[in-house]
This record gives structure tokens, C-alpha cells and sequence, in this order.
């Protein structure tokens, strides 16, 4: 990999000089193992330790197919599906990749015994397979997460709805959590010039969920003016919705756990905050059973700050511990916008507050290309900035999806790859200058 990374450190490697270099056999990646994909039977969710199922491990170079990129990764970033893949919840990833595996022989290379994780990237082409004309050897890129077949009709009005679609490196193989990455040509997407590897490396996969869900028609289609409730505002996902509702002329309701990230809220030009562990909230009096005057007392407290009004949108993603509170609170004809679900999938609502005020509820999972590149437009623009809290070098992956786990952190985490340090990988220094305070107070307050 020394041939590599010295390549991406000398300014002016011409792309016939990338292409040139010596692919390795072999790579060091995060990955799970199938023969331990039962290692935590009986323990319950929250008792289970990342670190004891991922191993940082040589694995073998797959070989290019059509559509396919290879490309050398810099800098990665955990998402909490990698928590999931190392807690093999809800089901060990290994399912996905066994059913994969048997739609054809070039998808047959996914299915082995190990799986290499990692749902964002940003890196250096090094290889283009068969059919790739877009990309070369030496175009520097990130990557989003979505890989999809297209063989469908229901895929080409929204790439989301092709019943062959999945989330790369989570489930499928070869994911960017790793010193190389297999990628399909149309994940890839322009590095922002202005940003380092590591900052370059955090949108990919927050940024377009959040893009689809409030901005796309596709979501909750968000107008100005309109209040929206945002949980995790000072995490990964709700970051980077609380950046796309104030671009879009919104006004965010952050809900925050942390002074810590109360103040990235603040940075980002947040006004209405509310902390909840200040504030003691809790929408459940036990396993079973809501605290209904909860949902009651989040609403006043949102009308309190909006001068009257309640949500037009709620930005869900916690799931169950919050889901209730969330249509409860939502205007009427207001809508709830779902994905992820990190508290829970098992869903409880009063369902008289969705129908009698006719509320909507929205899925939303991911993003199609469209969007992805566009919410990489709003980064390459200066419009949204990356929200990196912390980085780890690759070797100590395993301790980042332990901080992710237990929410640890503000903002995302990044992984070093084959980026040396921080730092490396800005092409346009004058355009970093532009945004340099936007940038650091995003960083200095994430810390």
C-alpha cells in the first residue's frame, strides 16, 4: 500500500501513473465473522460488546465485474449500521449476504466467511471495471451507499423502490471501512475539493438519509417556514438535518442529550434547542407502558419555543423510545418522517392522534443517486459542513463503533484508512480559506 499512499501525497500523479500502480493481494479491513455470528445468543442488546466481534484483518482483493470500481480509501466513517452488523442485529448480516450471493455468479463473491463493513468512503479510483466510462484511474471520490440492480421497472422512477437495492457494505460485502473498497460506477460521486479525506468521508450516508427525508418529494418534501422537530439534532443524522432545515428556510426544533451538543446546534445557527436529559423526558413509565402526559409536556415545550406552533415535520429516527411522542406532538396534517429506528423497530403510537387529525407517517430509508449527488452538491458548495467530532485510525475501528454504540460522541466519527494523519487531502486550498470559520466551528464545538 506504500506505492498508494505516497501517489495520493505528490501533487500532479497523472491518471496514467495511478493506474500503473500495483494492485495488492491482499488489504486490511473491519470486518464480522460468520462463524461467531451466534457469539452473543442470550445476551441482550444493549450487554452485547462491539469489540468483541470485530477483527481488523488481511483479506483478499476481489476481482473487478462489470459496473465495478475499484478504489483506494483514505478515510472512512462508522454509521450505526455498522453497530448493527457487529451486534448481528437485528439478524447477523451474513443472511444478507448468503441471499445476495445466490442472484448470480458475479454476486456469488459476496457471500464468504467473513464480511468487511463500512457504509462511506472517500478515496482515490485505482481499477475501473468492464463498462465503467465516468470514472478513471486517480479521480478523487466519495461514495454513497446505495447499490442497485436497475433490472427492475419499479427502480427507474426511484432507485429506492427496485426491489434489488441494498446498502453497500452492510448488505453487501467489500464496504469502505477498509484500505481498498469495491463500489459500483453510479455510488460514486465528486470529493468535495475543500475537505480533508477524513472530513470528506462523514456526509456520505447522514447527509443523503436526511436529504431524502425533508427535502426530497420523495420525503417529507419540507417548505420554508416550517417547524421541524429534530431528534439527535447533535448527532450524526440529525446534524445534517438540522443544517438542511435551516438551508431550506425551516425553522429546527433540536432535540439534543448533551450540553455538548446543544453547542454544535448553537453553531450551526440553531436557535430552538431543547435538552432532554435537562429537561428529565421520558415518553415510557416502564417496558410496556407510555407516559402519555410526556408526549403533553414535549409539545408545550415546542409551543413554548415556537411561539405556538407545533411541527409541520418531525425528523424521526430514534424508533420506539420516541415514536409515540413524535406523532403525538406533529401538527394536524402535519407528517412524521421515519427511518432507522436505533431505540427499536417495535413500533407504539396512539393511532387517534395520526387519524382524526389526519397526520401522515413517511418511510423513508437512504437516498437514489439524484439525491445522494445533490446532497454532495450542498457539501461541494459550502452550503453544509461536515460535523467530525473524532477520528481513529483503522487499527482501533472497533473502539469507534463501541462510541457510536453507547453515544459517545457529537456529530460523526471518522476512520483513518490509508489517509497517514488528519489533515491531508484538501486540492483547493482557496475555497477552504472561504469556509475555514464555518468549518472549525463546526469541529472545535463536535470536540
Amino acid at each position: 500500500m506504500r506505492e498508494i499512499v505516497q501517489a495520493a501525497a505528490t501533487p500532479g500523479t497523472t491518471r496514467e501513473e495511478w493506474a500503473a500502480l500495483p494492485i495488492p493481494d491482499s488489504y486490511t479491513a473491519l470486518t464480522v465473522h460468520k462463524d461467531e455470528a451466534g457469539m452473543f445468543e442470550g445476551v441482550p442488546v444493549a450487554g452485547r460488546d462491539p469489540r468483541r466481534s470485530l477483527h481488523v484483518e488481511s483479506v483478499a482483493v476481489p476481482e473487478l465485474a462489470l459496473g465495478e470500481v475499484l478504489v483506494a480509501v483514505m478515510a472512512g466513517s462508522v454509521n450505526y449500521n455498522t453497530v448493527w452488523s457487529s451486534l448481528f442485529e437485528p439478524l447477523p448480516t451474513f443472511e444478507f449476504l448468503e441471499r445476495y450471493g445466490r442472484r448470480s455468479d458475479q454476486a456469488r463473491r459476496h457471500d464468504l466467511p467473513y464480511h468487511v463493513l463500512g457504509s462511506d468512503l472517500a478515496g482515490i479510483v485505482l481499477r475501473t471495471g468492464p463498462g465503467v466510462t465516468r470514472w478513471a484511474p486517480g479521480d478523487r471520490v466519495v461514495a454513497h451507499c446505495l447499490s442497485v440492480e436497475l433490472e427492475d421497472p419499479r427502480g427507474h422512477d426511484d432507485a429506492m423502490l427496485d426491489p434489488e437495492q441494498r446498502i453497500w457494505g452492510f448488505e453487501t460485502n467489500f464496504g469502505g471501512l477498509a484500505e481498498l473498497a469495491l463500489v459500483r460506477a453510479n455510488q460514486l460521486m465528486p470529493k468535495p475539493e475543500h475537505l480533508t479525506w477524513e472530513e470528506a468521508a462523514v456526509s456520505g450516508l447522514v447527509h443523503s438519509t436526511a436529504y431524502r427525508q425533508l427535502v426530497s418529494r420523495n420525503g417529507a418534501d419540507m417548505k420554508q417556514g416550517d417547524v421541524v422537530l429534530v431528534w439527535g439534532a447533535g448527532g450524526g443524522l440529525g446534524s445534517y438535518a438540522t443544517q438542511l432545515a435551516l438551508n431550506g428556510g425551516a425553522r429546527p426544533v433540536c432535540v439534543v442529550s448533551s450540553d455538548a451538543k446543544r453547542d454544535l446546534c448553537r453553531a450551526m445557527g440553531a436557535e430552538l434547542v431543547i435538552d432532554r436529559a435537562a429537561e428529565g423526558f421520558r415518553f415510557w413509565q416502564d417496558e410496556h407502558v407510555p407516559d402519555r402526559k410526556e408526549w403533553r409536556r414535549l409539545g408545550s415545550c415546542i409551543r413554548e419555543l415556537t411561539g405556538g406552533d407545533d411541527p409541520d415535520v418531525v425528523f424521526e429516527h430514534p424508533g420506539r423510545e420516541t415514536f409515540a411522542a413524535s406523532v403525538y406532538v406533529a401538527r394536524r396534517g402535519g407528517a412524521v418522517v421515519t427511518c432507522a429506528s436505533t431505540s427499536g423497530y417495535d413500533h407504539y403510537f396512539d393511532n387517534r392522534h395520526l387519524w382524526t387529525q389526519l397526520k401522515r407517517i413517511i418511510g423513508s430509508h437512504f437516498a437514489n443517486y439524484h439525491e445522494a449527488w445533490r446532497a454532495n452538491q450542498l457539501v461541494r458548495a459550502g452550503r453544509v459542513h461536515p460535523t467530525l467530532s473524532r477520528t481513529f485510525p483503522l487499527r482501533a475501528a472497533p473502539h469507534a463503533v463501541r462510541a457510536v454504540q453507547r453515544n459517545e460522541h457529537q456529530g460523526k466519527i471518522g476512520i483513518l484508512c490509508l489517509a497517514p494523519r488528519e489533515g491531508h487531502g484538501v486540492t483547493d486550498p482557496e475555497k477552504r480559506e472561504r469556509f475555514r470559520s464555518e468549518i472549525d466551528r463546526f469541529r472545535i464545538v463536535a470536540e
